[in-house]
Parts: C-alpha cells; sequence; structure tokens
C-alpha cells in the first residue's frame, strides 16, 4: 500500500509492525469523528504521520502522530497508550495535548500593540513548554496538514488560522532549520491571506514548483562535475525560493519580479577561505555571471559578523540562479552562531555583543536536528533531543491571556512585579489556575495567574530573605529594595524637616524662607538641607547662625593668612595661630597628606577641609572672605576617618570578606551601610587611618576580594 509505504519509510520490521497497531488504534478511535476545523480526525492523523515520516523522525513520533486527537475521545487515553505503545509514545502524545492547549492564546497573539513581542514569548513558550523537541515538530507538522485541508475552505474561516502560522510556527520551523514545512507553511498562509496578490505572484513563474526543483538538482550536478574536475572538495546542496519569501524580498527591498536573482539558490560549502574565491572562478566559468550582483562578504563582513561570497548567474535553461559559497566554519556561524540566518530574515533588531541564552537553544536544536542524518541508531538521537529544552525560564498567562517570561522558579510575587511595580508593591495572595496559592509557590508553564492586591501598602522585608524563597527574579528584588530605601529617605527628610521646624520656632523665625535658609547653607533645595540636617551633617548651631546671617554678613571679613602647624609631636592640625579650635569637616574627612584650606566658622571655630571638596567650593563662591590657607602639622600616632565606597557582585558573604580584609589591615570601622541594585552592592564605610598610605593599602586588598568590582575613596 502506498501509505504504508511513506509511513514505514527508513525504519525496522519491528517498528513497522507497532506502526500497524497505532494505525488500527486511530482508525477504531477516530472513526467518522471530525475535528474543530471540520476536517476528519482520522484524516489529519494521516497527514501528519506522512510529514512527520518526510521528517526522517523514529517510529514512535510517527505513532504520536496518528494518536494525537486519542486523549481527546478516549477516557484514560495516557495509561491505555502507555501500555499499547509505550511511555514514550504516551509522552509525545501528552505533549501535543499540553501545546494543543495553546491554541486559544496563540490566536490571540496577532491582537493588540504588542503582537509582536507577544507572538516572540508565545515561541519561546511553545518549546519551554515540552520536554522533548520531537513534539514541536509534531505540532509543526500538524498545522501543515491542517492548512492543508483549508485550501477549499471558506475565507473567513482561514484567514485567522493563517496569520497564527505566520506570527507563530513558520518562525518556529525557520529556527530549527526544517526547511520541508516552513515553505509550505508560509506559502499556505500567504495564500490565504492575500489570495490575490499570491495568484499575481505565482502567475509570473513560468514553471511549477516540482519542475524548479528538478532545475537547481540538474544544476547541482553540472557544478559539482565541474568542481570535481578542479580538483576542489565540496558540498552543495539547493532548492528554489518558495513564493512568501520572494514577497518578503520584494517588500523589504521595493524590487520588482524581474530584480529577484535568486528565485533559486545553491549553495557551496568547501574547507577553506581560499577555495571559496576558487569556486566563484568556477561557476562564472560554468554559467555567465550578472552584471552588479556580486557580494564579498568574507572580506566585507555584514554587521552581524556574517560572511559568504553570493553570486548571481544566468544559469540552465536561461534562467537565474544564486549561488552563496562559504566554509564550513562559516556555515556553522551563519546557521548556529552570530549570524544566524533566521534572525536577517526574521528582519530581528540586536544590539552588538549581547547575546540572547534563547539563541543559544536554538542553535542546540538546530544542531540536534542536523546529527539526526548522521546518527546510525534513532534511539541515540533521541537521547540527545531531550537534553535540548529551553528549562531557564517558565512562561505563565496573565487573566487577560497574555503571556509573561520569567525566570525558572519565578514566584506569584515575580509575576506581580512583572506586571507593575504598583502592584507588586500591593500584592497579598495568589490564585494559579483559579485555586488559591501561597506567595512562595514556585510557577510552571502555561499556568494562569492571577495577583490579589491590598489598596495600599507596600512589600514584606521577608521578600529580601533568600532562605524564604519568596522572589527568584532581580528585577522584583530591586524593586522591593527601592520601595524600602525610598521610604528610609523620606523618613530622613521628615526628620530633618521638624528639626529645622523647631530652630526656626527656637528663633522666632517660622515665617522665614527656606528655599532662602538652604541656599545660605550651600543646597540647592530645602529638600536637600532637611535630608542633611536628618543625617547630621548640618548642627544646630549651623541652623542658628544661617538663620541670623544679617548679623554674620555685618561682622568685619577675617584678614586672609597662612596656617602653620604647631605642638609637633601631638599629631594635633593648627590653623592661624596657636591653640585656634579646628575640626575636620564632615563631608570630605580629610586625613595626611590630603592638600587642605580651612573655612572660618562662627563659634565652631575653623572647619578644614580638602581642596578638592565641592562643599569647600560652595563656600569659596559665597564666602571667599573666610577662606584661609592650612597645611598638616608633624603627626603623631593619630587616626582620621575617612570614607570609602566598595562595589561588586552582589552575592552572600561579601560584606563579611571585605570587613575581614579591613581587620587584617588593621584598619578600624567606624560606620558602614549597604544597598544592592540590579544585582550590584555598594558598600559605604568610615574607616580610620593614619594617613593615605594606610588607606590606598587598604584599598588595594579589598579590591582582591572575589567579586569586589572597585574600591575607592568617597
Amino acid at each position: 500500500m502506498v501509505e504504508s509505504d511513506v509511513l514505514n519509510a527508513g525504519i525496522s520490521e519491528e517498528d513497522r509492525r507497532a506502526l500497524a497497531r497505532a494505525l488500527e488504534f486511530a482508525a477504531s478511535v477516530y472513526g467518522e469523528k471530525l475535528l474543530g476545523t471540520g476536517e476528519p480526525a482520522y484524516g489529519h492523523a494521516l497527514g501528519t504521520a506522512r510529514n512527520v515520516a518526510g521528517l526522517r523522525l523514529d517510529a514512535d513520533a510517527r505513532a504520536a502522530g496518528l494518536l494525537f486527537a486519542v486523549p481527546v475521545y478516549l477516557p484514560g487515553a495516557e495509561e491505555k497508550l502507555k501500555a499499547s505503545f509505550g511511555a514514550a509514545v504516551a509522552s509525545l502524545v501528552a505533549g501535543i495535548s499540553r501545546l494543543n492547549a495553546l491554541r486559544v492564546i496563540t490566536r490571540s497573539a496577532a491582537q493588540g500593540k504588542d503582537s509582536q513581542a507577544q507572538a516572540e514569548v508565545l515561541r519561546k513558550m511553545l518549546l519551554a513548554m515540552v520536554e522533548d523537541i520531537r513534539v514541536v515538530l509534531l505540532r509543526l507538522a500538524s498545522r501543515t496538514q491542517t492548512l492543508r485541508w483549508f485550501v477549499n475552505s471558506p475565507e473567513a474561516a482561514r484567514r485567522e488560522l493563517a496569520r497564527e502560522t505566520l506570527d507563530i510556527y513558520a518562525p518556529l520551523a525557520n529556527r530549527l532549520g526544517v526547511w520541508q514545512l516552513k515553505w509550505e507553511l508560509e506559502d499556505l498562509s500567504f495564500r490565504y491571506l492575500d489570495p490575490g496578490l499570491y495568484k499575481r505572484i505565482a502567475a509570473l513563474f513560468d514553471n511549477r514548483r516540482s519542475e524548479r526543483e528538478r532545475a537547481v538538482e540538474n544544476a547541482i550536478v553540472a557544478l559539482a562535475d565541474e568542481l570535481a574536475l578542479a580538483g576542489i572538495r565540496a558540498e552543495i546542496s539547493g532548492r528554489p525560493k518558495h513564493l512568501y519569501s520572494i514577497y518578503t524580498k520584494m517588500r523589504a527591498k521595493s524590487l520588482d519580479f524581474s530584480q529577484i536573482h535568486d528565485v533559486s539558490g545553491l549553495r557551496v560549502l568547501v574547507d577553506e577561505a581560499k577555495d571559496c574565491y576558487t569556486v566563484l572562478g568556477v561557476v562564472h566559468n560554468l554559467w555567465a555571471p550578472i552584471p552588479g550582483e556580486f557580494d564579498d562578504y568574507i572580506s566585507r563582513p555584514k554587521a552581524n559578523l556574517y560572511r559568504s561570497l553570493h553570486t548571481a548567474v544566468i544559469g540552465p535553461e536561461g534562467k537565474a540562479l544564486e549561488v552563496q559559497i562559504r566554509t564550513r566554519e562559516m556555515h556553522r556561524d551563519a546557521e548556529l552562531g552570530v549570524a544566524a540566518h533566521w534572525r536577517y530574515k526574521e528582519g530581528a533588531k540586536r544590539a552588538a555583543g549581547k547575546g540572547d541564552p534563547f539563541d543559544d537553544k536554538i542553535a542546540w536544536l538546530r544542531q540536534m536536528l542536523a546529527w539526526r542524518d548522521e546518527i546510525v541508531d534513532a534511539s541515540d538521537w533521541v537521547e540527545q533531543s531531550k537534553h535540548a529544552v529551553l528549562g531557564d525560564t517558565v512562561y505563565v498567562l496573565t487573566p487577560q491571556g497574555r503571556v509573561i517570561d520569567l525566570p525558572e522558579g519565578a514566584t506569584p510575587v515575580d509575576f506581580a512585579y512583572a506586571l507593575h511595580s504598583d502592584v507588586g508593591h500591593r500584592c497579598r495572595g495568589a490564585k494559579v489556575n483559579g485555586a488559591i496559592v501561597p506567595l512562595d509557590y514556585r510557577l510552571k508553564n502555561a499556568e494562569a495567574v492571577e495577583i490579589i492586591t491590598a489598596k495600599t501598602g507596600g512589600p514584606s522585608r521577608d521578600w529580601l530573605n533568600p532562605v524564604l524563597g519568596y522572589i527568584k527574579s532581580s528585577r522584583a528584588r530591586n524593586k522591593v529594595r527601592q520601595w524600602f530605601n525610598s521610604r528610609e529617605i523620606a523618613s530622613v527628610v521628615a526628620a530633618g524637616r521638624a528639626a529645622v521646624e523647631r530652630e526656626l520656632q527656637r528663633e522666632g523665625k517660622r515665617a522665614a524662607s527656606l528655599e532662602d535658609l538652604a541656599k545660605r547653607l550651600g543646597f540647592d533645595e530645602p529638600d536637600e538641607l532637611f535630608a542633611a540636617v536628618g543625617r547630621e551633617e548640618i548642627g544646630s548651631r549651623q541652623l542658628q547662625m544661617a538663620l541670623r546671617g544679617e548679623a554674620e554678613r555685618a561682622l568685619p571679613p577675617a584678614a586672609p593668612h597662612r596656617a602653620r602647624a604647631a605642638q609637633p609631636g601631638r599629631g594635633v592640625l593648627v590653623v592661624g595661630v596657636d591653640r585656634l579650635l579646628t575640626q575636620l569637616a564632615r563631608c570630605c574627612k580629610p586625613a595626611p597628606p590630603d592638600r587642605i584650606s580651612g573655612f572660618v566658622t562662627k563659634g565652631r571655630g575653623v572647619s578644614v577641609h580638602r581642596r578638592d571638596c565641592s562643599s569647600l567650593a560652595r563656600l569659596v563662591e559665597r564666602f571667599p572672605e573666610r577662606i584661609i590657607g592650612a597645611e598638616w602639622g608633624k603627626q603623631g600616632a593619630q587616626a582620621y576617618p575617612v570614607d570609602i565606597v566598595v562595589r561588586g557582585n552582589d552575592r552572600q558573604g561579601l560584606l563579611r570578606d571585605v570587613t575581614e580584609t579591613l581587620v587584617r589591615q588593621k584598619t578600624n570601622v567606624i560606620a558602614a551601610k549597604t544597598q544592592t541594585r540590579n544585582d550590584v552592592a555598594s558598600m559605604y564605610f568610615t574607616v580610620e587611618v593614619e594617613d593615605i598610605d594606610q588607606l590606598q593599602r587598604a584599598l588595594s586588598a579589598i579590591e582582591s576580594v572575589r567579586g569586589v568590582l572597585a574600591a575607592a575613596r568617597r
């Protein structure tokens, strides 16, 4: 029987007997039943199995193609299939059922403003949901059969299916390198979506696709003979372009059909780059080149590092023929690496140097499909392909059917923050597939998630505890930290505002302008002043002096004079005259041998700043007459407070390792503060050092700690 010959091609006698049993079982279950599309279930099963056999998949995959709809019509189908045909076939059929359950979602992917992004996520979701790549291939084979059935169906019924195919399934077939199905999926979808344009382009061809395929085969034979005579070892392949690819090229480049010279094409793979140019000479000697149609992407690679020679010639029977020539390494890069052909075909834009882990998985899957032809034992290929799963991402659904991709192990809290920061902050519970789940529940592929929110409130600090497992994604973790950081800043500002208002009341100047007060103290905005007061960087005495600013300006300016050190050996900085009260500015915390200057305050002596201090620069601009020169006296065993900042990749134990390093350097820590954003930890320390040399030794030691990116003085 011709049908059985197609299904049984390339499999053993034992597998043929198993396939015959599957065929008989399918016929008994399906009978005269119809699918939702109106197609007979048994006819669809046969067509799917034929397509799977055409892909040269194993007997289990072919049997699964025949039995794809058994779970719909037979109660307890999984156990019965496992008992009759084995666990592998039952697992494949279950995988098909899971993907079929997504049809409502995939058909809505083309709707809405972010349809392209949703289609991309759905393609990834289809791959991530399966444990065996054969399930995806079975889905593609089934969709191809469905489109064939729709040839004689009403136009309205097939347009929706065609749009879904172009958005989801044809790009998947392209990425996986399943060219046999890709061209048919695209051409049939194009035919249903724009039948008038399809017919016009088809009419431009003066022969059928089968005839074009024979012409390509003849061209391959002719070129192979010429290369053999030239002593060049090469691998030649080719196929005629299909109508949809011609249409997309005409539209993308605004070309007329007469300007398309790669309606049919050959690809020649050689061992070395120099052989590429030798083959080019042979091709141009065999067939007449078309002027202006030669591109050398080997000496001048494309921006995505694609390398190849492209030429167009007048081939056999006077038809235009494109020839691509490259080494096997270039081909491997183009098909599986940085210059992946499918990215070019889909017109995707990527930032230079930024890879996508999903691309790596696609490359692995395509490599598995290529190896299938080289592996003698089909079971080896099956075992290898099962490892090629996209297991580091989960894809879940909003109540509206939108797909959200999250890292594996993500929870409802991660989902809430992926929707919106405010939803995450107010998250109090979640439902998965209609059932209430705890917030540390691990989400699974294709689950529908609904977030229960409070009207007000914020996140819990417990969410940041990695042991409790409430958060997996860095986005959610950063949003929670930002919320708490903003609240801490707000509380500091509020405390500073209250302190300023107390001083205003004490001085009897409640109507004083806060903007003027902030500017007198060197701040642009009142909130900056409040924050400084809240952090105790500005004291009540300074506020009082600023509020009495009129009296201060009436004082005679201090005469400029040079600072000198006195009382050597005590390590005390003396500025101006002996015994003059001095203090080290807390804004820049100078230490020997920093270059320093003094600022004469009212009531607190001289404040000593580093000369590169931004606060000193503001004071110089506003009160130049109160700036005096300063220098260090002879130092003894005196310690000076210095601020440092350490940044590193956030990890458990990083703060401990940094502080232990400071202890080993005999550097005392008197204050510490940490915060993390985008998985980068920033640690702020105030340490005591005798001089800058000691500080530099401590910073160098910190930079050697694992994970530390930089350590510097503030």
